[in-house]
């Protein structure tokens, strides 16, 4: 007997009646054979392996959900909705029953929302939950040709965007050559679009093919598409008629809904980066919405906005997703999504303790794990803890806008000095519950096979003898007396340690400013929102970078940015603005970089290029993480384990392999098929 939920009633009924097919779960496979990729079958391949014919069902509430969608007509028959061959999603523990809502805490807009923005999102591939295997998710099927110069997509036959629109080649094209590749957009094409600097050409030969014409060898762009937030396509059909290379009327069609123009129309529903958590128009433009036909561009993805406000944004089910499970019901389980905003980090975790929301991992840190394992049981919420791939670390301003600090920074001497008086025993025990290991940052993680493990140890001895003689060499000395050291042209120091919880804990910071005092450095710490950071450290104002850093292979082969100054984005851990600028504008303006920067970054090239396995490879990878240690752009400290929150309620919550944001957080464990029990 199966039970599902119909009109809000529980209704028993006889399983032939639920489906036509097994109703297999990883748990329980009923002698049913794996398909060719983890937890996954195509249509076909899951009815020849149950020998079964798939019968389909929806969510009771899909009416009523599509109609919260504004700008959606009535919904087609489901046949319809899905794409010929659906994709057949194997649960991990049971077959869900739809309804509810998934509470979910973020710190702000554009903020603390990786982990919640994960749970719905969909990319034309995704890694299985071992972190190893890539596999088909908006594309069908891929292939590349034989020297990794073309790669060609198969996406699936019928698959339509949340508005019902077909989904085709075409928007995979208008995503790179009129947003991706337009500066009018994205000022700055980002690496992953582009091979060794040089853009690829997209042809489109039908509906369902894409090829991608790479100008030379870049193995690792299907690593890119199946880790990254940014998604390969766009809609065409909606945003294309904003754009004046697609519609010769593309000013006039934004100006007829009060826009600007169409480049101002995209952006107030793309924005003007690849960051899918743009503020959509009910957000950016609240009084333009109501004369909109749609108040955000359709998706996707499992879910789509239909609020959007400063205290958090409300999302619904997507009527035309392109899962099922294996009883043919149509994914996600989950009916709503509600994201409440909570920028104060002792008021989330409290909300956490109390059970309100049903999953949360990012801007958690092990400090909060006592208390939320002391309330686990009582309030009915579990907590992982899981490895970590970043490590906290920390960054001087190599190109300062103070030539006196730029000096110093870039002086390696100093960053040494800052390295080895950093006690990162006592940070382990007191930050970490000794759990941790002390290492450096070498630009992998997990230490790849092609790296010598000893280089983690690089520098990370708690010496402060060595760091105060190295300050005494480069001239920094206490010249009145107060018992901190001047910069050498007698200029007073403080380094100010602005930090957001978002991306590194409190205590960690207190604990290495106060390493940092001991060997006369003054420091000030500050808590500050993401926001606050992210513009100081977009506009050069920060003397100490401070956030997670951390990436597999898999994310250095599909982009270099995380080896090319400022060393990688706005939402990440970024030094060295002038250094980028110089090699941005062709050194016109900015500063020169030293050739240890300038090396790193042909490497990575090089690196990108290579046969994945190579021996060649390998001496490169070895070449660029030997260089990242030892010139300490970045200064590791402890990598540790970290929390995974989730209701009780929530099921099909498996196990995660790492507490991380570089595999996209939930995206390998399948939101999709989460449902609530209650």
């Amino acid at each position: 007997m199966k039970k599902v939920l119909l009109s809000g009633a529980a209704i028993l009924l006889p399983a032939a009646a639920y489906a036509n097919c097994a109703g297999i779960t990883v748990a329980d496979m009923q002698g049913i054979a794996p398909g060719a990729f983890p937890q996954q079958y195509d249509l076909a391949e899951f009815e020849a392996a149950a020998g079964c014919t798939m019968e389909f069902s929806a969510n009771p509430e899909i009416e009523a959900l599509n109609a919260r969608i504004q700008g959606n007509g009535d919904l087609p028959p489901l046949a319809e909705r899905l794409p010929k061959e659906p994709l057949v999603i194997v649960p991990y523990a049971s077959i869900g029953k739809y309804g509810g809502e998934l509470d979910a805490l973020s710190n702000a807009t554009e903020a603390g929302t990786s982990d919640f923005l994960s749970t719905r999102h969909v990319n034309l591939v995704r890694y299985a939950d071992d972190l190893q295997t890539i596999v088909p998710n908006i594309a069908k099927s891929w292939e590349w040709n034989d020297d990794y110069t073309q790669l060609t997509f198969h996406l699936r036959e019928g698959h339509k965007w949340s508005d019902g629109a077909p989904f085709t080649s075409a928007d995979v094209k208008f995503w790179y050559d009129n947003l991706a590749l337009d500066p009018n957009v994205i000022e700055k094409p980002k690496d992953y679009v582009l091979v060794g600097g040089e853009r690829m050409t997209v042809d489109t030969p039908d509906d369902t093919t894409v090829v991608f014409n790479l100008p030379s060898p870049k193995p690792g762009l299907v690593n890119h598409f199946a880790i990254s937030f940014a998604q390969g396509f766009q809609p065409k059909h909606f945003m294309g008629q904003f754009h004046p290379d697609i519609d010769d009327n593309a000013d006039a069609n934004a100006q007829a809904l009060g826009f600007e123009n169409g480049y101002d129309a995209i952006k107030a529903y793309y924005g003007s980066s690849d960051w899918t958590d743009t503020p959509s128009p009910m957000l950016s433009n609240p009084d333009k919405v109501a004369n909109l036909p749609k108040a955000t561009h359709p998706t996707l993805e499992s879910h789509i906005y239909v609020t959007d406000t400063t205290e958090g944004r409300y999302l619904v089910a997507n009527p035309y997703f392109h899962m099922v499970d294996t009883t043919g019901q149509q994914l996600p389980y989950i009916s709503a999504q509600d994201e409440l905003f909570a920028n104060d980090n002792e008021v989330r975790i409290l909300k956490l303790v109390n059970g309100e929301a049903d999953y949360k991992s990012q801007s958690l840190t092990l400090a909060a794990a006592p208390l939320l394992l002391e309330n686990a049981e009582k309030n009915d919420y579990s907590v992982q803890l899981k490895p970590t791939i970043a490590m906290p670390a920390f960054s001087f301003n190599m190109t300062s806008e103070d030539p006196a600090k730029r000096e110093v920074f870039g002086d390696l001497r100093f960053r040494q000095a800052m390295s080895v008086a950093i006690n990162r025993d006592e940070l382990n025990e007191v930050s970490f519950f000794g759990q941790g290991e002390p290492k450096q940052y070498i630009g992998f993680s997990p230490t790849p096979d092609f790296v010598d493990p000893e280089l983690t140890k690089h520098m990370i001895q708690f010496d402060p003898d060595m760091a105060n003689a190295l300050l005494d060499e480069i001239g920094m000395a206490d010249t009145d007396g107060d018992g901190f050291r001047e910069l050498p042209n007698g200029d007073k120091l403080v380094l100010n340690m602005q930090f957001a919880t978002q991306g590194i804990g409190g205590e960690v910071v207190q604990l290495v400013g106060q390493n940092w005092a001991d060997v006369g450095v003054q420091t000030t710490v500050k808590e500050v929102t993401p926001d606050e950071y992210r513009s100081a450290q977009s506009s050069n104002q920060l003397d100490v970078g401070m956030w997670e850093k951390g990436q597999p292979v898999a994310i250095v082969l599909g982009n270099n940015e995380l080896f090319v100054p400022p060393f990688e984005n706005y939402f990440g851990h970024r030094t060295g603005m002038l250094w980028a600028e110089w090699i941005d504008s062709d050194g016109a303006s900015g500063v020169e970089p030293p050739q240890w920067v300038t090396d790193m970054a042909a490497d990575v090239d090089a690196f990108q290029g290579a046969v994945p396995g190579s021996p060649e490879q390998a001496e490169i990878g070895a070449r660029l993480a030997k260089s990242m240690a030892e010139n300490l752009p970045f200064i590791g400290t402890v990598q540790a384990q970290n929390l995974i929150y989730h209701r009780n309620a929530l099921k099909n919550v498996p196990e995660f392999q790492t507490q991380s944001y570089e595999y996209y957080r939930t995206y390998p464990y399948l939101a999709p098929q989460w449902w609530l029990d209650e």
